[in-house]
């Protein structure tokens, strides 16, 4: 076992073992210690990856090498495209997944990265020494050293789960202890910390479930593949059911209301406002006739169901009784009771872009220790964290994703510039270039820089070159094609389509509404045959039938690229700005934004301010004589 490290990652969750994998396939000999090796990868709350916006999450981490796609393929049992009816910058691929099938993909993995070590025990406290990390101790007194560490603790950090009303018992979920000193050893560092709370809900028996009275709901019929590197046999199918909470389970939750522990005064952290408790539902939506609960499977070998919309902190017998008022649920046997976890978080605004603690040099967070909550979210912070802690010890430039680049730009973009007061979570309501940010070009759109970095292993380089010159072959041919009206007479009309009177290109057919690519290559005499080239075709055609609209995104885009070339230095004397509101000041103070276009997204500072700030630093720029803005 070695004693020295260039990247220590702390934390063997989502964030964890996309930080170590993506640190060891950048060259770094890297070192992930964690309490249980054979947890690495667990879905604790649901076994589920993807959605609307965190489906594009997941694409963009395997695009950039990272595992979670390939595990993803490796373990789903139902593949939905949700939003297929909307238009593509909303589309979002969501699995599944067998909850023992996943994290063995993720081990296997990383069991064959070279550079990888992996090492089972808890770390009680970094080694800082002068503003700097130097590495980590274990309880039993054992020292790592490192040139820098990324930290992803999830809810470790003086977590307590919640289960009615008693006083909670410590735990960083169910089953495994907390981590309670790196909670004070972060703390005495001098860090700001703060409370969150999270909740899953109750596991049961599908054996018991009547399934005549609830709706099934079967997958998309589709090959489709998370990751566009590796080519996993995809498991066994398995359907998913629908039911709906009514007015009986209303009546219980209140009934009980006291008796949980949110609403009993043991939890005092904020929760997420967008994936509620059942005790939140009741309360904050007393006018709504029912909520929907959905029944999904645990895995292949198992009849364990997770009921999806049941999130709670009730004692035992009351989630019992309120899931046996539910339609299909009336004589269910009940396998894990649901519980709150309640934990500690670090507001993000205390890094850099990087995820690089601005005050300790070459300390790292990523995942719900920056106070979001996801799996995707939590993946999409590790690799960002992992790379540019693997960049930093190679001495080369961090890696930096714009909020025109990726949805992980989007993410971290916000959480180090507007904070957050709740578990952050990703829509595509967050992003502004959501035509750009799909989950089909994810490969075109982050492959490239990957490879560029020297993050990308060679046969992901393999892969990735094969995709992109399969795309390539078809915009040419689209682009270049003339088809005679002959040839596409019967496809028009079959698409309700005006006829052809002369000759046009393939790609100006094919922005026609309800006109098909496949089918324009069929009247051609050409067909698409293998995986790659369907899964290129679907992103050629997208990228052809928006090109006007993507055209006028990147035009927008760019604007805010020179917005952001001006510069500003770390140190700048923010409260000396008198011109600048007193709120204004205070809050670029607090984030120090590196750029003019960061500063603007800081709520709370307004154009007024931004124009303010640049006569500012101009001014102080002229009276020091040193380069302070560009």
């Amino acid at each position: 076992m070695r004693n020295f490290y260039g990247v220590i990652v702390v934390g063997g969750g989502h964030a964890g073992a996309e930080a170590a994998s993506a640190s060891a396939r950048a060259g770094v000999r890297t070192l992930l210690i964690t309490p249980d090796l054979s947890r690495i990868g667990q879905m604790s709350c649901n076994p589920a990856i993807g959605g609307v916006a965190k489906g594009v999450v997941a694409r963009e981490v395997d695009a950039l090498g990272g595992l979670m796609g390939q595990a993803t393929d490796a373990s789903r049992i139902q593949f939905r495209m949700l939003n297929r009816s909307k238009g593509p910058a909303v589309w979002g691929p969501r699995a599944q997944c067998d909850r023992a099938l996943y994290p063995l993909a993720v081990r296997r993995v990383l069991e064959r990265l070279e550079l990888l070590d992996l090492f089972q025990d808890m770390v009680s406290d970094l080694i800082v020494d002068k503003g700097r990390v130097r590495g980590v101790r274990t309880p039993g007194g054992l020292v790592f050293g490192a040139e820098t560490v990324v930290v992803t603790t999830g809810t470790f950090l003086r977590g307590r789960i919640h289960i009615g009303g008693e006083q909670g018992m410590d735990a960083g979920r169910a089953g495994e202890a907390p981590s309670l000193d790196l909670a004070e050893g972060l703390e005495g560092l001098g860090l700001e910390v703060a409370r969150f709370k999270t909740g899953t809900p109750p596991r049961i028996d599908g054996r018991t479930v009547d399934f005549q009275k609830v709706e099934r709901q079967d997958g998309d019929v589709s090959n489709y593949r998370f990751s566009a590197y590796a080519r996993e046999p995809i498991p066994e199918q398995r359907p998913c059911w629908i039911t709906w909470a009514g007015k009986d389970l209303k009546s219980v939750v209140l009934e009980n209301l006291e008796r949980s522990a949110l609403y009993g005064g043991h939890i005092s952290g904020q929760g997420p406002r967008y994936c509620p408790s059942i005790e939140d539902k009741i309360v904050r939506f007393p006018d709504a006739p029912r909520h929907q609960v959905f029944l999904e499977p645990e895995g292949l070998e198992t009849t364990e169901l997770y009921v999806n919309g049941l999130s709670t902190s009730l004692p035992p017998d009351v989630q019992l009784e309120i899931m046996r008022t539910i339609p299909g649920l009336e004589e269910v046997v009940m396998t894990k009771v649901g519980y709150a976890i309640e934990y500690d978080y670090f507001p993000p605004h205390q890094l850099r872009q990087t995820l690089e603690l601005k005050q300790i040099e070459g300390l790292y967070f990523a995942g719900q220790i920056n106070g979001t909550t996801g799996y995707e979210e939590a993946a999409g912070q590790g690799i960002v964290a992992g790379i540019n802690a693997a960049l930093k010890v190679r001495g080369e430039k961090s890696f930096v994703l714009g909020r025109d680049e990726a949805y992980l730009g989007v993410l971290i973009d916000d959480l180090v510039t507007k904070g957050v007061d709740e578990p952050y979570r990703l829509f595509t309501s967050r992003a502004e270039f959501r035509l750009l940010l799909r989950q089909d070009n994810a490969p075109r759109r982050l492959g490239l820089l990957a490879k560029n970095r020297g993050l990308l292993t060679l046969q992901q380089d393999e892969a990735l070159r094969e995709r992109l010159e399969e795309e390539n072959r078809l915009l040419h041919w689209f682009r270049e094609t003339n088809i005679e009206p002959a040839r596409v007479e019967e496809l028009l009309s079959d698409a309700d389509s005006g006829a052809l009177h002369q000759p046009v290109r393939a790609s100006e057919l094919l922005r026609r509404p309800r006109v098909d690519g496949r089918e324009l290559l069929s009247a051609m005499g050409k067909s698409v045959q293998g995986q790659l080239a369907e899964e290129a075709l679907i992103a050629v055609e997208v990228e052809l039938k928006y090109e006007g609209y993507v055209r006028r995104e990147r035009e927008r885009a760019q604007r805010l690229r020179e917005q952001a070339g001006f510069v500003l230095s770390e140190d700048l004397p923010y409260l000396e700005f008198l011109s600048l509101s007193h709120e204004a000041r205070e809050k670029l103070a607090g984030v120090r934004p590196a750029t003019l276009a960061q500063a603007a997204r800081i709520p709370g500072v307004s154009p007024a301010d931004l124009q303010n700030l640049i006569l500012e630093v101009r001014r102080l720029k002229s009276s020091q004589g040193s380069t302070l803005a560009s």
